[in-house]
């Protein structure tokens, strides 16, 4: 699906990168490796991963705002645990997002995350910037901190922890190792770069709007 948007005489031709927070350095980076220099990147807090429910109504306040002032908006999510409804809002202002259900999905590619999630279904996925931010999100976000007694409630019918990592340093993966000794799970390591992030990039703004009926 294209945008629905006409290509007038003073717009600038440039292409909204909506995105989750948590995508920021990612996209960042394989913008200015791939000159991607008609891209604006905005970006959503990425609390939002814990409140999914408030996703829908945050990115059509800002596709609201912006719809005006871009010839094509793409956004930078998956599903995320919408439920669908994420799409909803997306198929009523005409945008595309990433492919897959989450993050996760699109830095593997979907039939290499369909692969490993069928052979380890109790798994818990972190990536470079989930390592950063394990203790923010998912440790005091729970409230594990404060009430550890819940660690099972949250993390016992998991079994393993994969650091699907985009630029690994010893540090990350020290980082990684550690969350999942903190989660009682067993570890793994999967480098994975960014995955389908930079071939949806490369497409934005590379092809002809499609004219909205008068």
């Amino acid at each position: 699906m294209t945008s629905p948007l006409r290509s007038e005489p003073g717009r600038t031709g440039r292409v909204l990168v909506l995105a989750c927070g948590a995508l920021a350095r990612e996209l960042s980076i394989v913008s200015a490796q791939s000159g991607l220099d008609h891209l604006d990147l905005q970006y959503l807090p990425a609390g939002l991963h814990n409140t999914p429910r408030l996703i829908p109504a945050a990115v059509e306040e800002r596709l609201v705002a912006a719809r005006d002032q871009y010839d094509e908006i793409f956004v930078g999510y998956g599903d995320c645990g919408t439920g669908g409804l994420l799409d909803t809002v997306l198929e009523r202002h005409g945008v595309q997002r990433l492919p897959g259900s989450h993050c996760y999905e699109f830095f593997t590619g979907s039939a290499a995350f369909a692969e490993l999630h069928d052979a380890e279904p109790t798994t818990f996925y972190l990536t470079d910037f989930l390592v950063r931010q394990f203790d923010r999100l998912v440790w005091r976000g729970l409230g594990l901190d404060r009430w550890p007694q819940l660690l099972g409630d949250y993390f016992g019918n998991y079994t393993r922890l994969v650091y699907l990592s985009q630029f690994p340093t010893p540090r990350l993966l020290a980082e990684a190792e550690q969350a999942a000794d903190q989660l009682g799970l067993r570890f793994e390591h999967l480098p994975v770069g960014t995955g389908d992030v930079e071939p949806v990039l490369l497409q934005l703004g590379r092809r002809p709007l499609q004219a909205v009926p008068t």
